[in-house]
């Protein structure tokens, strides 16, 4: 990874905290840190790490950094830097610095939190008593525990990566990968002449696709062997005490009538049944789920194995193997060994439930569905790439069209809650009246209607997850006040009710509309505003990003493609130039509304969308646009609806699609314009 030259301005708090991060990490190279004053804390440390330190920073420019961090909080610094800056040197203020500073903690935290995780999960899996071998569809090891390595004789480190037949000869693995069949306790004698009694189980996803093959296997033949060898029930009893109270499996041993005999620690640990509750108690005692295995050994006198059951208090998966104790041709009782499965069976279902919930993921974009290499462009998709990675409200701003909910997807898919519920909701073309119970919820006879047992609320249903509140401008004073309860306290009251709910939930606002202005007028409250606006970003409209605009159409046209049953290959030279000159006040949305007018009236056998085309309303100089209306012979209502829809898009390119100054221009309700353009499918 290429060296990266970092210069730091300011030696305060803010400056001090930056030079420890970056000092650790390798990629970084800190040619220095200025500041004004000389005790400054940040100089010292930097004396003590052997990093250049200086009272100019022009000095070091020279040095040509990569970055660098202003941390200064002076204006007038930072204007100075923006003036003298090299060209390729990127400049990060204070606030980003700080939220970059913040970032790395939770990098560090979240990695050592990761490593934990991994390193408790092998503790499990090499503590097992059972040997554990897995292979992809290949036959190639993925997985061999240190159990497998005692067994078999091979460590991890030599057997992962090579083929199963390699270091189990006979190994049946590729034959359960291949026919999808397990195959339960079935003998198998290793090259090293060790017996083992092993099950295998194809691992298979939830789409019928095999991943692979895995086994589970275990030297029985301490336990088995005396079992069936001893003469003398009591001697067994004696001589298997040291051996079973080390083993880390349950080992659970009865008499001919199916009263409990013998157990050791581990059977304690798995069950949380101790001796006195088991000695002299039926064998069925500390089953939860199943019949007892022993009572079938009894009666049949032959070992049964690979039993799945659920025992003890907690309900415990195991698999149970239980063998006939038999002295002189006469039954004395059996033995059991339980193998606890639970912690794999949890991952396992922690890995179903991950699946089930990327199923069910209600966020369909991610930032490679964002197109655009525009300076502008770059600059809102990096702030919100940081927003992604931080639990912030972020206020996305920008005109109508834009691609404020495009944003908001992505910003919940590269969050953390992205396995979690994304909830959209258009505060303006939802009813006053029906605005809050629809948010918050509400309890039973709260209004007359009102559903029995209550309802919860979009927010509720988007617990733990994200919920993003479109057109946030056109919210209540009332419903405003609700929504900074949720914000400051983290909870919500239901419609008609008194108790609070607690929530975990990501805000994502978004608004075309002037908050500032709001705020002045008394229509939005300050206090709600400064809560929303911690993670502003700003999306620049189509007219100051035209360069992107070649990426965009040919995208909508692959997308219109697909709508029409069309196969349009491309646009020519002329017609995107043509696009180009138009300033779009409806955004990629009106850009979008022209591609597909234009490809209706293409001629069947025609591949190219040429200039010809596309509407005549995209001359650059028409900037009149005059309404025209033509009477025909039609029914009165259809020729009202064409006038109408005319009148809409007219007055939407005169705004540049500002959909309140539309409805304030037609002297309309916001809520009564969201009907119409859904009525005629401008949205």
């Amino acid at each position: 990874m290429e060296l990266q030259k970092v210069l730091i301005i300011g030696a305060g708090v803010g400056g001090s905290a930056i030079l420890n991060l970056l000092a650790a990490v390798e990629n970084m190279d800190v040619i220095a840190i200025v500041d004004v004053n000389r005790e400054a804390n940040g100089l010292k440390i930097a004396k003590e790490l052997g990093i250049p330190t200086g009272k100019d920073w022009r000095n070091f420019l020279k040095d040509q950094p990569d970055l660098l961090f202003d941390v200064t909080g002076s204006p007038s610094v930072f204007d100075d830097i923006q003036q003298e800056l090299p060209s390729h040197t990127i400049l990060i203020p204070g606030s980003v610095a700080s939220l970059i500073v913040q970032l790395m903690k939770d990098n560090i935290h979240y990695n050592e939190k990761l490593r934990k995780e991994a390193h408790k999960y092998n503790t499990i899996f090499n503590s097992l008593g059972e040997g554990m071998v897995g292979i992809d569809v290949n036959g190639s090891i993925n997985f061999f525990n240190k159990s497998a390595e005692r067994m078999i004789g091979v460590i991890a480190e030599e057997a992962i990566g090579q083929n199963i037949t390699k270091i189990i000869p006979f190994s049946e693995l590729p034959k359960v990968c291949k026919t999808k069949k397990l195959e339960l306790n079935r003998e198998l004698t290793l090259s090293n002449g060790l017996k083992i009694v092993t099950s295998r189980f194809p691992l298979i996803d939830e789409s019928g696709f095999t991943l692979g093959a895995f086994a589970i296997f275990r030297d029985m033949s301490e336990v088995m062997e005396m079992a069936e060898e001893i003469t003398n029930l009591k001697e067994i009893q004696t001589m298997l005490q040291a051996i079973i109270q080390s083993s880390d499996d349950a080992i659970t041993v009865v008499d001919r009538e199916g009263k409990g005999l013998i157990i050791n620690p581990a059977y304690t640990r798995i069950t949380g049944l101790k001796e006195d509750e088991v000695i002299g108690k039926p064998a069925t005692v500390d089953i939860m789920e199943g019949e007892s295995i022993h009572y079938k050994v009894l009666q049949t006198k032959k070992p049964i194995r690979g039993v799945n059951m659920k025992v003890g208090t907690s309900k415990r998966d195991v698999i149970v193997n239980v063998a006939p104790v038999i002295v002189d041709s006469e039954l004395k009782g059996s033995v059991g060994v339980i193998h606890d499965i639970t912690e794999m069976r949890n991952l396992t279902n922690e890995l179903d439930r991950a699946k089930s919930l990327i199923r069910t993921l209600e966020s369909k974009y991610t930032f490679e569905d964002i197109i655009g290499d525009s300076h502008e462009m770059s600059i809102s998709i990096e702030q919100a790439k940081l927003a992604a990675k931080t639990p912030v409200t972020v206020l996305l701003r920008g005109e109508s069209g834009t691609g404020k909910e495009l944003f908001a997807h992505a910003i919940h898919s590269s969050s953390d809650r992205k396995y979690n519920k994304f909830i959209r909701v258009n505060c303006a073309a939802i009813a006053e009246e029906l605005l809050e119970s629809e948010l918050f919820g509400y309890e039973e006879g709260a209004f007359t209607g009102a559903r029995k047992g209550g309802k919860k609320g979009l927010f509720e249903e988007a617990d733990q997850g994200s919920i993003f509140l479109d057109e946030i401008g056109e919210l209540s004073l009332n419903t405003q006040a609700k929504l900074l309860r949720v914000l400051q306290e983290n909870e919500i009251v239901r419609v008609g009710g008194t108790k609070p709910v607690p929530l975990s939930v990501r805000i994502i606002a978004a608004t075309n509309v002037n908050l500032e202005k709001a705020m002045h007028t008394g229509t939005f409250r300050e206090d709600l505003y400064y809560r929303l606006n911690r993670m502003p970003i700003q999306i620049p409209p189509l007219r100051n990003r035209k360069k992107d605009i070649p990426q965009i159409a040919e995208r909508l046209l692959f997308k219109l493609n697909q709508e029409y049953g069309r196969n349009i290959e491309g646009l020519t030279e002329s017609s995107l130039l043509r696009l180009q000159s138009y300033d779009w006040p409806g955004n990629v949305r009106e850009l979008e509304n022209v591609i597909s007018r234009a490809m209706i009236f293409m001629a069947p056998n025609e591949k190219l969308l040429s200039s010809e085309h596309l509407s005549f309303s995209l001359n650059p100089q028409n900037k009149e646009n005059e309404l025209s209306i033509e009477i025909d012979s039609g029914p009165l209502n259809d020729q009202l609806d064409r006038f109408e829809n005319t009148i809409l898009i007219e007055t939407l390119n005169a705004m540049k699609g500002n959909k309140s100054l539309t409805a304030k221009k037609l002297g309309i309700s916001l809520r009564s314009l969201y009907y119409k353009l859904d009525k005629y499918n401008l949205q």
